[in-house]
């Protein structure tokens, strides 16, 4: 049974949807670069392609699996909700990453090998070169215990302080690295430079450790990155190349990370990583803080040390761990992603990045949108001619429809990494089509119910009550098979069924908080309620006649 009118309050239902726009826009001119335009895939504004070469310790051709291993890895890191628009692909020894926009800096970061480990630091000492600069893009780090016998006092408020707050592991590998052709000499060459790393720097002679200790050069590309034995000491330098450490065998890998995020800790004033171990990396970090309480523990990241932070007490098994340093936030927000989403088999050396052109251009982009706005304006002449107010009440909804999802592209490109191409735009097109379909259910319904006699105003509530349940049914159906094609699909699939859930969305936001809300208000005017207004006197006086047909058999049967 419908609802009563005096239940209804369309003011509020159009006051909630004000607000949620009003959000949404305050968040694209007030958050973030503050930019009202969407991101664009590489088919429609270009992008940055980097080739990696993959290494292998001992110069060997990798294998085909182990370059699938991690040409899925970075897709992830990548393109983690599979709307980025990013490719990676295999050709020969090398991954091909292409990017959207010209930042040339986070293609090469994807090639990042991100072995993390925790090992015990057994000693400490400044670097060689105490004047080198840290690697490009990371801020040197301040002053640590590391380099001082007595350790500064900790927070109160944390069991596992950071008492050596350092930079990010270094973004990218060295721009003189092996190039992308992959000769056999040079990955030889590669191969004899991890060689003699290991040899002076991972030897359990104390001897040879001291003397790495004072030899080690931090200020240039380290040969052994990513490819250190955890099972063997290691002589490392910190990430702002100030310090080099003497770390024992890995205590815990990498692979036992649950998951990693990254925050602001307003307490301290800075940004953090957090790590959370699976159930035996767990274990072993809380037996390690219980049994090494004032020692310091040092997580080094591709054979360098991220932070070596000093423990203070023990923590219990199934805490969460935190990485700090001189970290921005988006250098942290990478960090915990890289670390989130696994190590790659192969360590990469990159190549120059290079500036590819758009596959499309923006001729595509017009011609898809000048083809969806005819389509749009079809749409609304027919309603016009067929439901009159009605149809003006439904191209004022779609106008809101779509000022809605322009604020969310624009916002999900800045949060997710979300780039709109042609197949999005596909997608929301057809999730436009599927807004209009709604509108025809609702108004069909409140026909339905004038032809069995009941006044306009009577009918819209009646009509509503009825068409809500096939509106939710429908669009659910929809929303399924988005979903089921988003995790089936790759590549610009992916983006055309995630556009194509979120309009399905939207448009029951839309139907419920502003199509009802208008056409209830409308059933209430005088003016809205004319036959000659709203397009309905055809059904009324279908009405009229059915009533005046079952009053003359009643009589007849009298």
């Amino acid at each position: 049974m419908a609802p009563s009118t005096g239940s209804v309050h369309p003011v509020r239902y159009l006051t909630v949807f004000a607000a949620l726009v009003a959000v949404l826009y305050a968040l694209v001119f007030f958050t973030g670069d503050k930019s009202a335009t969407p991101k664009l895939g590489i088919d429609l504004q270009g992008g940055t392609r980097v080739t990696l070469t993959a290494r292998t310790p001992d110069g060997s051709k990798p294998t085909p699996d182990s370059l699938r291993q991690a040409q899925e890895i970075i897709e992830t890191r990548v393109n983690g909700l599979g709307v980025s628009g990013s490719e990676v692909v295999i050709d020969g020894d090398n991954l091909v990453i292409t990017v959207p926009g010209d930042d040339s800096a986070q293609a090469r970061s994807l090639g990042q090998t991100a072995r993390l480990y925790v090992r015990p630091v057994q000693t400490s000492q400044a670097a060689a070169a105490p004047g080198a600069q840290a690697p490009a893009g990371e801020t040197p780090a301040e002053p640590t215990g590391t380099l001082d016998p007595g350790p500064a006092p900790a927070p109160q408020n944390r069991p596992f302080p950071a008492q050596d707050p350092s930079a990010p592991a270094e973004p990218t590998p060295s721009d003189e690295a092996a190039p992308a052709d992959g000769s056999g000499s040079e990955t030889a060459e590669a191969a004899d430079e991890i060689a003699a790393a290991r040899a002076s720097r991972q030897s359990t002679d104390p001897a040879v450790q001291q003397a790495a200790m004072a030899t080690l050069d931090c200020s240039v590309p380290d040969p052994l990155r990513g490819n250190d034995d955890p099972a063997l000491p290691l002589v490392a330098c910190s990430t702002d190349g100030q310090a080099v450490y003497l770390l024992a065998p890995s205590i815990i890998d990498g692979q036992e990370i649950a998951d990693a995020t990254s925050g602001y800790n307003s307490q301290q004033s800075r940004h953090e990583v957090s790590l959370t171990f699976k159930t035996e990396g767990s274990n072993t970090w809380a037996a390690f803080t219980s049994q090494n309480i004032g020692k310091q523990a040092a997580f080094t990241l591709d054979s360098k040390v991220v932070s070596a932070p000093v423990v203070q007490g023990a923590t219990p098994a199934g805490s969460s761990t935190s990485i700090t340093g001189s970290f921005t936030a988006a250098s942290a927000k990478e960090l915990a992603n890289t670390l989130k989403y696994g190590s790659l088999p192969l360590s990469f050396a990159a190549s120059e990045a290079e500036t590819v052109s758009a596959t499309l251009g923006l001729a595509s982009l017009e011609a898809g949108l000048i083809a969806g706005l005819v389509g749009l304006i079809l749409v609304l002449l027919y309603c016009l001619l067929y439901y009159r107010m009605l149809g003006v009440l439904t191209a004022l909804s779609l106008v809101l429809s779509g000022v809605m999802v322009y604020a969310i592209m624009v916002l999900l490109g800045r949060y997710i990494n979300f780039t709109l191409d042609l197949a999005g735009i596909a997608g929301l097109i057809i999730g436009i089509g599927m807004t209009a379909d709604s509108f025809v259910v609702f108004f069909e319904r409140i026909k339905d119910e004038m032809r069995e006699g009941r006044s306009f105003r009577s009918a819209v509530p009646r009509g509503w009550a009825r068409a809500r349940r096939t509106i939710l049914s429908g669009n659910a159906v929809s929303f399924i098979a988005a979903a089921v094609l988003y995790v089936l699909a790759v590549g610009q699939v992916r983006g055309f069924a995630f556009t194509l859930g979120l309009t399905t969305i939207l448009d029951v936001v839309v139907v419920f908080l502003v199509t009802w809300p208008l056409v209830h208000l409308a059933s209430k005017s005088p003016f809205w309620s004319r036959p000659g207004v709203n397009g309905l006197g055809a059904v009324q006086q279908i009405a009229k006649e059915r009533k005046a047909a079952a009053a003359s058999a009643k009589e007849s049967r009298v």
